[in-house]
């Protein structure tokens, strides 16, 4: 069973940064078209990044091109999304996601094309 498990968020002051990272279980990881999504509680959720199977390619939100950096370690299973200039508006819960088969496309948006989902990891910058 494939899992993902979030870690790195926290409290951080505007125009700092923060790490994310997510592991995930399970033999395919190579094969998966990872991404990170955000939501804060009254809102819809929001694509952040991704990046495909070999890394080859990325893809932003146009609020965080510049400022995050999505990359993954193939042999750790690890999915990173780098974050710095934070800004209060970054504040959301972070969203590891997974899609197995080397896909990519328009798709890589949108949240209901992921299969697999982490828990979640809570960033917060104050002004």
């Amino acid at each position: 069973q494939t899992q993902l498990v979030e870690s790195g968020g926290g409290l951080v002051q505007a125009g700092g940064s923060l790490s994310l990272s997510c592991v995930v279980s399970g033999r395919f990881f190579d094969s998966y078209t990872m991404a990170w999504f955000r939501q804060e509680s009254w809102k819809e959720r929001e694509f952040v990044a991704a990046i495909s199977w070999n890394g080859d390619r990325t893809s932003y939100q146009d609020s965080v091109k510049g400022r995050f950096t999505i990359s993954r370690d193939n042999a750790k299973n690890t999915v990173y999304l780098q974050m710095n200039s934070l800004t209060p508006e970054d504040t959301a819960a972070y969203y590891c996601a997974a899609v197995a088969g080397r896909l990519w496309g328009t798709s890589v948006v949108d949240h209901n094309w992921y299969k697999y989902w982490g828990q979640g990891t809570q960033v917060t910058v104050s002004s």
